[in-house]
């Protein structure tokens, strides 16, 4: 039987030979996310039900990250209840305050992420984890419980979507203009409960960082999970990181397996693009919105704010001087100091930039980058939802980092390539 990357993997954990979209399965979790937010609403279903355990210490990570550092009494004890747990049962990774990182950028980084298996989170974005060959996907609390304490958990094996990215990107042009324009085109519901499968020659030149990029986005199309299959870029990054040396097994699709929608691009075709108000599929090229005048632009997340997105970004602004409150947040500590040392920090703090400590804050409305009433915000995030930085009458504009950069610097929506 002919079957996905998506399909081999879930079959795999669950002990079948095969399964095919639609079919309910038992499968064995491989890791499990936990952060500051969703994790101690499930620590306190377990403690309710009398099962306060986990299914394996070495196979679950712990971060804060969207309030951290606490910002009020609230995320305080949300703070406090996620370090007791962790201490309490000994996680042996568990990255505390100083160690702490945006958790999609922070598991990859620190050598969690493993082809071939199965990883969840209590977070929509988990499906990041997807660009290094394995089926990621988010889950709520309830789910979280479930999985903290057996270690497995029920799903319905997802339709797949095949994404054919063509050509090779214009300078100018990154990964997350392409996965906008792919969700300008299928739509917010366009990959409903699917597995978005990236193919083509246009991913040969991109980092995994910009391919996680790609990933992270695609629950912003609805999907369950978005994959990228393994090859000589995911072996060479895994080398040098991962936790588990023992062997990992690689799973690719079947020439002839099944696909529910096939979506070809011409990435060559491609121009920056923004994201408008209030869907991430609002998306359209710079040409065709720019000189909008901005309040603020953000650099940052579990979707932009890595290293190479940096460097993006201080290579349009050095010299230069922004014109807009401009905040820059590296996602982890490892990031932030690798930033510093390479200079781009002298770049943005002469540029007029704040530069904070790692955090989700400022992308879902939390804490620092919040927009007043009519305030609009080009940033580097993966929503912009009513309300999503602040104000229900503020407005958020996705883009690149350098389109980002390049709009801190004029005040406006500019196309990043007349600084490049």
């Amino acid at each position: 039987m002919s079957m996905t990357i998506t399909e081999k993997i879930l079959a795999r954990a669950s002990g079948k030979k095969a399964v095919k979209a639609g079919e309910l399965v038992n499968a064995k979790i491989d890791l499990v996310m936990c952060h500051e937010v969703t994790t101690p609403a499930a620590i306190t279903m377990l403690i309710e039900k009398g099962i306060d355990k986990v299914f394996d210490k070495k196979r679950i990570v712990v971060t804060p990250d969207h309030f951290q550092p606490a910002k009020d009494i609230k995320s305080a004890e949300l703070h406090k209840r996620l370090d007791e747990w962790a201490k309490r049962h000994k996680i042996k990774y568990y990255y505390k305050l100083g160690r702490a990182g945006v958790c999609h950028a922070l598991l990859p980084e620190q050598g969690h992420i493993r082809p071939g298996e199965v990883i969840i989170g209590g977070d929509s974005h988990t499906c990041t984890y997807g660009a290094f060959a394995c089926f990621s996907t988010g889950v709520g609390s309830t789910d979280l419980a479930a999985a903290i304490a057996t270690g497995e958990l029920w799903f319905k094996v997802p339709e797949s979507e095949k994404i054919v990215l063509n050509g090779k990107l214009p300078k100018g042009v990154y990964s997350k203009d392409v996965i906008l324009a792919v969700i300008a085109r299928i739509g917010v519901d366009g990959a409903l409960y699917r597995a978005m499968e990236f193919v083509g020659p246009a991913l040969k030149d991109m980092s995994m960082e910009a391919r996680m990029t790609m990933t992270n986005m695609a629950v912003e199309a609805g999907a369950k999970n978005g994959i990228i299959g393994f090859d000589a870029t995911t072996k060479k990054y895994l080398a040098k990181r991962l936790k588990d040396k023992k062997t990992y097994k690689v799973y690719e699709s079947d020439a002839d397996a099944q696909y529910v929608a096939t979506e070809e691009f011409d990435c060559a075709k491609l121009e920056p693009m923004v994201a408008m108000p209030s869907l991430p599929s609002n998306a359209v090229p710079i040409s065709k919105c720019k000189g909008k005048p901005m309040d603020q632009a953000y650099i940052g997340s579990c979707t932009n704010g890595r290293i190479e997105d940096l460097r993006i970004a201080a290579k349009i602004l050095k010299g230069r001087e922004v014109k807009i409150r401009t905040i820059v947040v590296p996602a982890t500590p490892t990031i932030w100091k690798q930033a510093d040392d390479e200079g781009l920090f002298d770049v943005f703090y002469r540029a007029g930039c704040v530069i904070a400590a790692p955090t989700c804050g400022a992308c879902l409305g939390g804490f620092m980058g919040i927009l007043a009433a009519g305030e609009k915000c080009i940033s580097t995030t993966n929503r912009n939802f009513v309300g999503r930085m602040g104000h229900p009458k503020s407005e958020v504009y996705l883009a690149s980092p350098a389109t980002a950069a390049a709009s801190a610097l004029t005040g406006k929506l500019e196309d990043p390539r007349k600084f490049l």
